[in-house]
């Protein structure tokens, strides 16, 4: 019986959707601008071609309208396309929801002050439930900016960092020697507990180690406290009818745990390839291994560096044989993308984007599957494959893969 395996490439944006007026993204495109970026600091055009071959570049085309530097090659085998996002927000749980069959088409809540960004009611409630005098912090930042300013005075003090961004977040940042990686899951756990009506997606553990401003980096034991999905995914509905559901990195907090089966968490782009790898090797049969390499977001995305993205990009390029080798005749794999973060963008947020999809089968030719009008077609086509009840929104393409 079939075998699924979704990869997110965390981030990877490939041009500004027709709605990005509304969010302040027209011109972002975060292929074909990291491209252009790494060809004039470097001289040398991005070499892709693993990615070229499935279609990523003619997708990035069709989505854009436009050419940019690149090295690869025109598509060969697999299934190409570009989705546009229906769902309201640009952040990780809408889109990874929405490509699962279920859109978010209500609004978040959001902490919208720059500084003092959390009501004084709430801050209270989370000082007296905490047993914490005061946290620092309390602001919109970036994740690398407030550990440099605040990371000294959090270890001397022992308050909680606890910032926000233009997405629904409360997070927080603790050393994990000084603080305690189980004190901050626990502060997490209270935060989500106390923010109640105010609607927001996620509380994020962002755990970090160091002596000093020099040297602090953050670790993979980062965990995120979801709310529950508005309606049942399709991975609740395929893992209910027995297929064994398989979170690979941030998956399974993503989704609230609910629809997952089996847990595996890893750091940095080799580790979370190489578990995805494992589980291909010796996942039975009726089984869907989901995957999303965060690094392109956290490490690259949100920090503009537009160098290190393509790098990254090139490095997974290269590990692509291994995965296409490592499937059956029976499986099917999905790569796609959760939203955009255009490195050269102004600011350190997320771009509003048409993300990849590419499919792949050991049987299939190269096959355009044009303009996807919700990422929910990805969740429908995976309803279609483990032959579960349809999803409320998107058009399966499973069709399109297997065509005579």
């Amino acid at each position: 019986m079939a075998r699924a395996i979704i990869v997110v490439i965390d981030s990877f944006g490939i041009g500004y959707s027709p709605d990005a007026v509304d969010f302040g993204d027209v011109g972002a495109n975060t292929l074909a601008n990291l491209s252009r970026a790494y060809f004039e600091e470097t001289g040398k055009r991005i070499d892709l071609p693993n990615l070229s071959a499935l279609g990523l570049i003619k997708a990035c085309q069709q989505a854009s309208n436009q050419e940019f530097p690149y090295q690869g090659q025109e598509p060969s085998k697999g299934a190409y396309g570009f989705a546009q996002e229906i769902s309201t927000g640009k952040d990780t749980p809408s889109g990874h929801w929405e490509m699962a069959g279920v859109p978010v088409l209500f609004d978040w809540g959001y902490f919208t002050n720059k500084d003092n960004s959390f009501p004084k009611s709430l801050t209270d409630s989370i000082n007296q439930a905490t047993g914490f005098e005061g946290m620092l912090g309390n602001c919109h930042a970036s994740g690398t900016e407030i550990l440099n300013r605040l990371g000294e005075e959090h270890i001397k003090i022992g308050l909680p960092i606890c910032y926000t961004s233009a997405d629904s977040v409360f997070q927080i940042a603790a050393h994990e020697e000084h603080f305690g990686l189980d004190n901050l899951y626990k502060y997490c756990e209270t935060v989500r507990e106390l923010l109640g009506d105010l609607n927001i997606g996620r509380v994020i553990a962002r755990p970090f180690v160091g002596d000093n401003a020099d040297n602090f980096t953050r670790t993979g034991n980062r965990r995120d406290y979801s709310v529950l999905p508005p309606a049942p995914t399709v991975l609740d509905k395929i893992s209910t009818a027995g297929t064994h559901v398989i979170s690979v990195g941030k998956i399974a907090d993503i989704f609230a745990h609910q629809g997952i089966d089996e847990k595996t968490k890893a750091t940095g782009l080799d580790a979370l390839f190489d578990a995805t790898l494992n589980h291909i090797n010796t996942a039975q049969d009726n089984s869907l291994i989901f995957t999303n390499l965060v690094n392109f977001d956290q490490d690259f995305g949100h920090r503009r560096d537009a160098v290190g993205y393509a790098r990254e990009l090139e490095a997974l390029d290269l590990r692509i044989p291994e995965l296409l080798g490592a499937l059956s005749d029976d499986d099917v794999l999905f790569l796609t993308a959760d939203h955009g973060c255009d490195p050269t963008w102004p600011g350190t947020e997320h771009t509003r984007e048409y993300v990849p999809i590419i499919a792949y089968h050991n049987k299939i030719d190269s096959v355009n599957l044009g303009n996807r009008t919700t990422f929910a077609d990805l969740g429908q086509s995976i309803a279609e494959l483990f032959n579960v009840e349809a999803m409320d929104y998107g058009t399966s393409f499973l069709p399109e893969l297997f065509k005579k």
